[in-house]
């Protein structure tokens, strides 16, 4: 009988979606003290930062790459063409088809939640140690790895 090693164990794979999401979490409430606006959930940041690296795409397509129901995008480009940070235009080639961009006031507010987020976790970093800051950039293409890994299975 062979042993599990202590890192392939539920307990290691609980530990890291801890720490993930604990990490979520606590930049989201300090980038919600420190920006003016109403709140953003994650999932519609997401989606307005999907829409700000691939302008143009349509609801099904940003489902697909947001792991996400189609039913659960529509009601996020809803929600957020409601407060004025995205626009839909009907497809030339498919007019049931919508593509979704962002406006001004989007791309600003992105800028401004981008520039805070990297403040918030720049000047963490500057209080890690250089061990502590290398081990932590080494670990994300493991981590990137991980996510394609969990990903694959998702149909």
């Amino acid at each position: 009988m062979s042993l599990m090693s202590p890192m392939r164990t539920p307990a290691a794979a609980d530990e890291v979606m801890a720490v993930v999401l604990t990490l979520r979490r606590v930049v989201r409430r300090r980038l919600r003290a420190e920006l003016p606006g109403p709140l953003l959930r994650g999932a519609q940041v997401e989606l307005l930062q999907l829409i700000e690296t691939e302008p143009g795409i349509g609801v099904a397509a940003a489902a697909r790459t947001l792991h996400l129901a189609g039913n659960s995008v529509s009601t996020l480009v809803n929600q957020l063409g409601a407060a004025g940070l995205l626009r839909r235009e009907i497809d030339p080639a498919d007019r049931r088809a919508a593509r979704l961009f962002l406006t001004d006031a989007a791309v600003a507010r992105l800028a401004r939640w981008r520039d805070t987020r990297s403040r918030l976790v720049g000047d963490a970093f500057a209080r890690l140690s250089d061990d502590e800051v290398s081990t932590v950039v080494a670990a994300l293409p493991a981590l990137r790895h991980l996510i394609t890994e969990l990903a694959e299975d998702v149909v």
